[in-house]
């Protein structure tokens, strides 16, 4: 398949493993039944196994469904996808987008996805304290530093439109000149935003959700794509997932495959677009560890489209540096290959310009010099999937009767798939959608299909 724009192929065989991934080699379901011929029938089939796939089999186990009626595939190794390659943010929008989300689905859907967000921060730091979850997660702050005078406006006006709009921002504080500079640690610093936000072991998180299920009895076929979905010639309510390794016979199917959503769904090729994006792993100089580490994340904003993410692990001081995937310092051949389903290597340019900005940014990090082992460890990229009204497609597909979608999440699953997955468990469980919680604007429906239209409307991030 080939690694262009389109959302219409399968992930890459040869992907570079991520710093998530390179750290938890051990995970016993890493190659799961990867020479093992799929069941000829089985009640339920999940397509894709990362966070949204995980969650989506765990919460459906919890509602009742048998685990051995239950299947999850997976086209590469366990949780390899966008899952596994972020930039391990648990980090809701506090307001930022507001005014995008308005013009697009109107005030009131607007409120209820910044509300969603919030929520699901909560339901996060709820699920792994509740089944104990070794994954890492710090429930902490973070900021939204405004490195520009243009982008700190934008954001007060963004910030001004969402409480005027009856928005809750009680829980956001508010920074200015030398005091943003001093509690974010950023000399360049013009303003600064602080709400509750967090961070993760995301592929350890991926991992508890397909662990538990599998203990409970369900089975994860890794390196085992879905290539077609076809309609059953003998019964007309089941669908015959087609692999490698033989074809499956299902009642229900769930696409979690979010940028790669299009192959088996080709009605959604031109309002889900991939994006490749990328991160860093860093070890610490002096002026970044020990005492000194951050105890907050940051996303440090040059313009909408512009601008640089940043964790530090409290468990060994890793920074996290991710890029934003539209800088205006980068080649023109750099900013046309972000478009792309390759996830095999990282981008050079993007990878200098990133180490560059960072020192930049913390020129303490920089000033001491660094030591052999000190420094820039890793690079990687990962495939988000952007949709053309900037939230994702969630819940039953009309016109498929018995197949689901939870998939494209905009660069924002970690902040977006803890509401989403447990709403689609309940729509296969005949629940309404109004017993999802989740905001209308994110439902899957024709209608809704009809109103985008590729490339047209703004996007959030």
């Amino acid at each position: 398949m080939a690694h262009d724009g389109s959302s219409r192929s399968l992930p890459s065989t040869t992907p570079c493993l991520s710093y998530w991934q390179r750290t938890t080699r051990a995970f016993p379901h890493l190659f799961a039944n990867r020479n093992s011929t799929v069941p000829e029938k089985s009640k339920y089939v999940i397509i894709g196994s990362g966070i949204s796939g995980g969650l989506t089999a765990f919460e459906l186990l919890e509602t009742g469904v048998e685990a051995e009626d239950l299947i999850i595939l997976e086209a590469r190794e366990a949780a390899s996808g966008a899952s596994s390659r972020n930039a391990g943010h648990v980090r809701p929008d506090a307001f930022r987008g507001f005014s995008a989300y308005a013009k697009v689905h109107g005030t009131e859907q607007a409120l209820k996805i910044i509300e969603n967000e919030r929520l699901v921060l909560q339901k996060v730091d709820e699920f792994v304290k509740n089944h104990n979850v070794q994954c890492d997660f710090n429930l902490t702050t973070t900021f939204d530093v405004c490195m520009t005078p243009e982008f700190a406006k934008y954001e007060a006006d963004s910030f001004e439109a969402y409480r005027q709009a009856g928005g809750d921002t009680s829980h956001i504080k508010y920074y200015l000149g030398k005091e943003a500079q001093e509690r974010t640690r950023v000399p360049g610093a013009v303003a600064a935003y602080e709400w509750p936000g967090g961070s993760s072991h995301p592929a350890k998180l991926a991992q508890f959700l397909l662990q538990s299920v599998i203990q409970k009895g369900a089975r994860l076929f890794t390196f085992c794509p879905a290539t077609e979905v076809k309609q059953n010639e003998t019964s007309p309510t089941a669908w015959d997932v087609h692999t490698p390794r033989g074809t499956v016979t299902a009642e229900t199917i769930i696409h979690c495959t979010n940028a790669h959503a299009a192959l088996l769904l080709p009605q959604l090729e031109s309002y889900i677009r991939p994006n490749r994006a990328q991160a860093h792993s860093i070890v610490p100089t002096p002026a970044l560890a020990a005492e000194n580490a951050l105890q907050s994340t940051l996303s440090l904003r040059y313009s909408l489209y512009h601008f640089y993410s940043l964790i530090q692990r409290k468990d060994d001081g890793t920074l996290v540096l991710g890029v934003s995937r539209t800088n205006p310092t980068l080649s023109e051949e750099t900013l046309a290959s972000r478009f792309s389903t390759d996830d095999t290597r990282y981008n050079e340019e993007i990878a200098q310009d990133a180490v560059r900005n960072f020192g930049d940014l913390f020129p303490s990090y920089s000033s001491e010099g660094s030591a052999h082992g000190e420094g820039v460890d890793h690079a990687w990229t990962g495939i988000i999937a952007m949709t053309t009204d900037s939230v994702p497609f969630v819940g039953a597909i009309d016109s498929l009767p018995g197949q689901y979608i939870c998939a494209g999440f905009n660069g924002h699953g970690m902040a977006r798939i803890f509401t989403c997955a447990p709403a689609v468990a309940k729509l296969v469980g005949q629940r309404q959608w109004k017993d999802t919680g989740l905001p209308e604007c994110f439902q899957f429906s024709p209608e809704r299909l009809s109103r985008l239209s590729a490339g047209d409307l703004p996007s959030i991030w």
